[in-house]
């Protein structure tokens, strides 16, 4: 990558890998490049990632999911994958994600469009949905949250969390070792050697400098651990915007997910949505597309198509 001359880091080639075999896109989002995938037809499937993944996260859903007809959409958030890079940390906040996902779907003139929120993707996606109800049919939620407080216990300690995340920390473990795309990806599937020997290097070679991954440490420091907190009102909103809504939606959970468990999160997603099926559990730590990509593709395919039956 190289720097452009608004100091960010822009893309300079294309990824090539066996299972990623997709046209790339680009759109300019709020001055931004962002990359995204567009791939077959009818109403089209959202595909949200969360840090420190991009795209290549929900390789196993294209094919099941464009077979069965739908259009599938699949952008990199402004900072990751093959998407530009800003290297300013005022320029990601969640409203700036949320408004760069908007931009880009609203260009696309995306319609009856089902979210795919998983991580960060989920206040983002979410966001976007509750936002632009008449754009929006469905919802499938994962390993996600959408409420101020209180964040996960594991965002709340001191090691690992809250130390790789600090001023002097951050920069270094997550800047120049990349311990997130690296140790942490690998640390949070199940199939570990899977992982390593498929996937690992695809989500470390699209980070390859420094300040190519400001994302990593910066994004997490808009989860909120108190009032004060500048991503606290934003959390209000979406809490009391989701207990409105009826969208039909399905929770999906990896069952050994320590970041967001599911019995308090999807519990928790299931008080907000009493409408909402599931949790549908599944094999897989925090990062569970990893682990059960095709099932939860075929999970979706099923959800949609008893939504299409029930309508009149």
């Amino acid at each position: 990558m190289k720097p452009d001359r608004a100091g960010s880091r822009v893309p300079t080639g294309y990824f090539v890998h066996k299972e990623w075999p997709y046209e790339p896109r680009f759109k300019r989002v709020n001055g931004w490049r962002m990359h995204y995938i567009d791939e077959g037809g009818g109403d089209p499937v959202v595909l949200l990632h969360g840090n420190p993944a991009w795209g290549f996260l929900y390789r196993k859903f294209v094919k099941p999911l464009t077979a069965a007809g739908r259009r599938v959409i699949v952008p990199d958030m402004i900072g990751f994958g093959l998407s530009e890079k800003p290297v300013r940390e005022q320029a990601h906040s969640l409203d700036g994600h949320i408004a760069n996902l908007t931009s880009l779907l609203r260009q696309l003139d995306v319609r009856n469009a089902t979210m795919v929120c998983h991580d960060w993707g989920g206040p983002t996606g979410l966001g976007f949905a509750l936002s632009n109800s008449d754009r929006v049919r469905a919802l499938v939620i994962m390993s996600t949250w959408a409420w101020p407080l209180p964040p996960a216990e594991f965002h709340k300690r001191i090691f690992p969390w809250r130390m790789m995340h600090a001023p002097l920390a951050g920069p270094y473990l997550l800047g120049k070792h990349n311990a997130l795309a690296g140790r942490g990806m690998y640390l949070s599937v199940v199939d570990r050697k899977k992982f390593q020997d498929e996937a690992q290097s695809a989500y470390e070679s699209v980070l390859p400098d420094p300040g190519s991954r400001l994302l990593t440490w910066t994004w997490p420091r808009w989860i909120p651990l108190d009032e004060t907190a500048r991503g606290f009102r934003r959390f209000e909103w979406l809490e009391r915007e989701l207990k409105r809504s009826k969208f039909p939606t399905m929770l999906v959970w990896g069952r050994e997910d320590e970041v967001f468990d599911h019995k308090t999160f999807a519990t928790r997603f299931k008080e907000l949505l009493p409408h909402a099926e599931g949790p549908e559990l599944v094999t897989g730590r925090h990062f569970l597309q990893e682990d059960s990509g095709a099932e939860i593709a075929k999970k979706i395919n099923d959800f949609l198509d008893r939504i299409h039956e029930r309508q009149p």
